[in-house]
């Protein structure tokens, strides 16, 4: 019948599709999403809130500030310790289990914290929070990569290192209003409480990939060293590593101990406005983050001259900060230099984690996501404790930021090499 060909002339052409097993995204996915990164917005909230409560701290566990301090350290060594354990169990359970029971460590190690009667209660509380922020981040990234096509990768991580932003802003003001409030444990428990019902939208609302959408034929689990292996020895696993590790550590040293005794003591601001100039400088440069995702979501080629320039950039300024004669440079130039930071603090994640899915199916990214946490944090942790100990004997910033500007060389000098050996036209750029 003459029917059928009409037919098939005047059928409509349909939009390009993704690639073959490509998710396509849509408002569920953004549902999805916007509940995990709820989470997370939590995890970076818990993570940060002792800076908000440290006086109360104090005074609550008769603690001077070298103990106090043990308890963010040892909060941050735990998330840096579990990132590859998280990413493989990511990869073996899923990102709905991961973030119910990240959530629950969470809510947990916080209700400890509000009622801890000492020191050492308030540290087991604080690694139980350690525990649940180190699987909250991955399996963020985890339901992006499964609900998103892959041109969207880079624009949903680099929103979700703004929510995290927004959590640790959240960590300060909001905090200190409710202690001031309904005291120590009220605020607390309340906090506690929170996390708990996000649990429960994980649990209702969060599914690991769209219904209908199939996965990879079910095979074995991959061996935990075969599949750190794999990221390994995969290009773009590490190309994010590097990028990480150079780029993300900067400015999160200053932020986590470093920037306002820098200010105060080796630039002579006054406290107040030390503390306005860091929070405002972080605050200012979170918008760059989704345009650059939204850019390498469309041309994956700029990831490559965007990465150069930056690293560049960063290797440059902290080679003057550290290596200015007679002292600091010029107020204008340090300035520079931690905006730069800032900003670069802020497109880790976004170009980082998306140079980490390169080479690798979106259902084993988990392990190559925690190596690259891994690296951008260890390094933080590294270069936070060479600073104290270089200003412990006496010497000034200039020296005692020398091993951040040394490791963000190396990482930087490894990225550039890692990029340019091959030819321009290779297809993961």
């Amino acid at each position: 019948m003459p029917q059928t060909p009409s037919t098939a002339r005047t059928t409509p052409t349909p939009p390009a599709a993704p690639p073959a097993g490509d998710p396509t995204g849509g408002a569920r996915a953004w549902l999805v999403w916007g509940i995990g990164v709820g989470v997370y917005f939590l995890a970076m909230f818990h993570r940060n809130s002792l800076g908000a409560a440290a006086l109360e701290a104090q005074e609550r566990f008769d603690a001077g500030p070298a103990l106090l301090s043990l308890l963010p350290m040892l909060q941050l060594l735990v998330y840096v310790l579990l990132q590859v354990p998280t990413g493989l169990l990511a990869d073996r359970v899923g990102p709905r289990v991961s973030l119910i029971a990240g959530a629950v460590l969470m809510a947990l190690g916080v209700a400890i914290f509000a009622l801890a009667p000492s020191i050492e209660a308030a540290v087991a509380g604080r690694v139980l929070i350690g525990m649940g922020d180190a699987v909250t981040f991955l399996n963020v990234i985890r339901l992006a990569a499964l609900w998103f096509p892959r041109s969207r990768y880079a624009l949903v991580s680099g929103l979700t290192g703004v929510a995290g932003g927004l959590g640790q802003a959240a960590s300060v003001a909001p905090l200190s209003f409710v202690l001031r409030g309904i005291g120590w444990t009220g605020a607390f428990l309340s906090f506690s409480a929170v996390t708990v019902v996000m649990a429960l939208l994980v649990l209702l609302v969060v599914r690991d990939r769209p219904s209908g959408r199939r996965t990879e034929p079910v095979q074995a689990p991959v061996p935990a060293l075969q599949s750190i292996a794999e990221a390994l020895r995969t290009r773009g696993p590490r190309l994010g590593l590097a990028h990480h590790a150079a780029i993300m550590p900067p400015y999160t040293m200053l932020g986590v101990l470093w920037g306002y005794p820098f200010l105060v003591e080796g630039m002579g601001y006054a406290p107040a406005v030390a503390g306005t100039l860091l929070s405002g400088i972080g605050a200012a440069v979170l918008w760059i983050s989704p345009l650059i995702g939204v850019a390498v979501g469309r041309r994956p080629a700029v990831r490559r001259p965007l990465a150069t320039g930056l690293v560049s950039l960063f290797v440059l300024g902290w080679l003057t900060l550290v290596g200015w004669p007679g002292g600091l440079p010029p107020t204008g130039l340090v300035l520079a230099v931690l905006v730069v930071s800032a900003a670069g603090a802020v497109i880790a994640p976004a170009l980082s984690f998306d140079f980490a899915r390169d080479g690798l199916p979106a259902e084993r990214t988990g392990v190559a996501s925690g190596l690259v946490n891994m690296s951008g944090f260890l390094t933080t942790v590294i270069v936070t404790v060479a600073a104290g100990i270089i200003l412990e004997a006496g010497a000034g910033f200039q020296a005692a930021f020398v091993p951040v500007t040394v490791t963000t060389a190396l990482a930087g000098g490894t990225l550039l090499t890692l990029l340019w050996r091959r030819a321009p036209s290779d297809a993961a750029e």
